[in-house]
């Protein structure tokens, strides 16, 4: 799994940074772990919160967990975070909190360990806003702060009710003809307004120079109605859980690990020899090159599915969903006229500002100039890619939206990213995903997905 948009808020950071900086991490949102299964993040593995406590760090986790529930040892506040408001599944309904993984359905909003019913009503997107507002205002500065804001937004919710907005912020976009796209925008625009309440009330309590903030999305977009959902990824090929989406910029997602370390203060001679992420933080801070060569998007032995990225080539061998959702989907949307005048004046526009790191016209035009993907031409006399067929050669750099398969042109390129790839797959371990458990049915816990290994063992 790899992150495909990487946006650092406020990333022109100063060397204070490096000595006790806050960080606040926030994600919008695969064989996962799904409510009824009995597995979960392995717990002998230390993660990220974890190291950051033995740093002196106050941790905290707003939404989104999904890394195994069935027992408490897996959840939040026993992984090294001191609080938890939010979900332990891989999704829910965004005012009931409700999460249906058919035939089941039971509340999934917990304070700590504690059901949250008295939620019931409450949009989600607020209620996560709301409680890292009150973290960052109550934090004793006198230590450092580590804030995962793990949003719902924009993940489909459940099925009776996939797109949740309210009403009135559904009706900012009448001008978006396609329903279920105006929809997604009413969520997206509050996943806005929410970033924009946090780094305010970094700034307010002082906070906002010695942060830094990472705004990130854990997948490609489910366009098309993929999941019931309707986001985009134009110009580029697939959607989520496909290995079509590409980033010309090589970043894993384990990478944060060891860079994120380094940002706290700590030595990353402390972690296992054996992972695989890079430090990032000298190429980000000094917006050098990528240090890392390689990335592994996934090798899924259950689809008969693999991609790998090597500098600026890319092999494909197999697909997903029989490659259903291989085609490229939506439209451009440069021609809408983009109101920069909102952009700088809006609450994470100001704060910004006021720390003398002034945006202007240019500097926005600029970055969204940068931001924006040419796809090149289309060679119609390669052969197509079929994925399911022989393995496909891309050279995403050239080839960012992954038109033209380079295989036959190029097989030299070809044999070496497949050894590449074989030399990989001989580090796998075997799966640990495991059946679902019918003594997790919600209707056993009070209609609540609950850790129920604590209480079955």
């Amino acid at each position: 799994m790899r992150t495909i948009g990487l946006i650092f808020l406020c990333g022109l950071t100063c060397a204070t940074l490096e000595k006790s900086p806050h960080i606040v991490f926030i994600i919008a949102d695969d064989l996962v772990i799904m409510a009824a299964e009995p597995w979960g993040l392995s717990l002998t593995e230390k993660i990220l919160p974890e190291y950051l406590k033995d740093l002196g760090y106050k941790n905290h986790i707003v939404g989104k967990w999904h890394l195994g529930h069935y027992m408490r040892n897996y959840t939040p506040t026993y992984r090294g975070f001191e609080s938890h408001l939010g979900y332990w599944t891989g999704h829910q309904d965004y005012f009931d909190h409700t999460a249906v993984e058919w035939p089941d359905w039971g509340l999934d909003m917990r304070r700590n360990l504690e059901p949250a019913w008295d939620l019931h009503g409450k949009y989600s997107t607020d209620l996560f806003t709301e409680e890292a507002v009150r973290i960052i205002n109550n934090h004793n500065q006198s230590d450092p702060l580590f804030l995962y804001l793990a949003h719902a937004a924009v993940h489909s919710a459940n099925p009776y009710n996939p797109l949740p907005a309210p009403d009135q912020e559904v009706a900012k976009f009448l001008h978006i003809k396609d329903y279920k796209r105006r929809r997604f925008a009413a969520m997206l625009s509050k996943l806005d307004d929410s970033v924009g309440a946090v780094v305010s009330a970094l700034k307010k309590q002082s906070m906002l120079q010695d942060t830094v903030i990472v705004f990130t999305t854990d997948n490609g977009g489910p366009a098309a109605g993929f999941n019931d959902n309707f986001a985009s990824n134009f110009p580029l090929r697939g959607v989520k859980n496909t290995y079509w989406e590409v980033s010309r910029e090589l970043m894993d997602i384990t990478d944060w690990l060891p860079t994120l370390l380094t940002v706290a203060g700590g030595n990353n001679s402390i972690l296992p020899t054996a992972i695989d992420g890079i430090d990032m933080w000298e190429s980000l801070n000094n917006k050098g090159p990528s240090p890392r060569r390689v990335v592994v998007h996934n090798i899924d032995d259950i689809y008969g599915a693999a991609a790998i990225t090597v500098d600026d080539w890319k092999l494909v061998k197999g697909t997903t969903y029989r490659g259903t959702w291989d085609d490229w989907y939506g439209s451009s949307s440069w021609d809408i006229l983009y109101n920069t005048t909102e952009v700088i004046e809006s609450s994470a526009g100001s704060a910004v500002t006021d720390l003398g790191l002034p945006l202007t016209l240019n500097l926005i035009i600029n970055l969204r100039e940068e931001s924006r993907v040419q796809c090149g031409k289309k060679n119609t006399t390669l052969a197509k890619c079929r994925p399911l067929v022989k393995p496909c050669l891309f050279n995403i750099r050239s080839d960012p939206c992954e038109f033209n398969n380079l295989a036959e042109a190029d097989n030299e390129m070809l044999v070496n990213l497949m050894d590449v790839l074989n030399k990989v797959n001989k580090t796998a371990v075997p799966p640990r995903k495991v059946d679902s458990d019918p003594r997790s049915k919600p209707s056993l816990w009070d209609h609540t997905w609950t850790n129920f290994g604590d209480y079955t063992s």
